[in-house]
């Protein structure tokens, strides 16, 4: 455990020693509002649902997210019960006194409820669509960094929420292949 520490804590501090600058605090701070509960990508997801040919997409992606939340934040986080980065003693002794500058979210550090829902989306949409998955890359990356570089998440957080978020999405993939849902869904037969 103390090797998994050092590791998070060390990423953690080469971010805010060698990356912060405003335009990326700005960033950090839009990409994290909009990632909270999963709200851009459940817009988008019920954006999809009005439309027959990405009604599949949308689904499953809204289910998978689902899914992510219940195990990661239902029950994952208060099994585990990891501290938020900024608030561990370790961050009082190695931070480098830069402010807080996102929203301080509350509750339980892992695994990364945005990352969780971030990937289970991306996996979705380029199971479905890869132009559509090449789209929503580059965003779901910074969204999944800014949870580091905001000092709000471990980078171990951020990688098990996107396994989770990866797992949840193969598996309502799954679900809905084996039983020709997303075929009915899309008008196909």
């Amino acid at each position: 455990m103390e090797m998994i520490i050092n590791f998070d804590f060390t990423v953690l501090n080469f971010i805010q020693e060698h990356l912060r600058n405003g335009v990326m605090d700005w960033l950090a701070n839009m990409l994290s509002y909009m990632g909270h509960a999963g709200l851009v990508w459940i817009a988008i997801c019920i954006i999809l649902l009005f439309f027959k040919r990405t009604r599949a997409a949308g689904l499953i992606a809204l289910l998978a997210m689902g899914l992510g939340y219940l195990l990661g934040d239902m029950v994952i986080k208060p099994l585990v019960q990891r501290p938020r980065p900024f608030m561990t003693e370790d961050a009082r002794n190695l931070f480098l006194n830069a402010e807080l500058f996102v929203h301080r979210p509350s509750g339980f550090s892992f695994p990364s409820g945005h990352s969780c829902a971030a990937t289970a989306f991306l996996t979705v949409m380029f199971a479905k669509n890869k132009a559509i998955g090449w789209i929503f890359l580059l965003p779901v990356l910074l969204m999944l960094f800014s949870r580091c570089y905001g000092y709000v998440h471990f980078p171990t957080d951020v990688l098990c929420g996107a396994l989770l978020g990866l797992l949840s999405a193969l598996l309502m993939l799954t679900l809905f292949r084996v039983t020709k849902l997303d075929r009915k869904l899309s008008g196909r037969k």
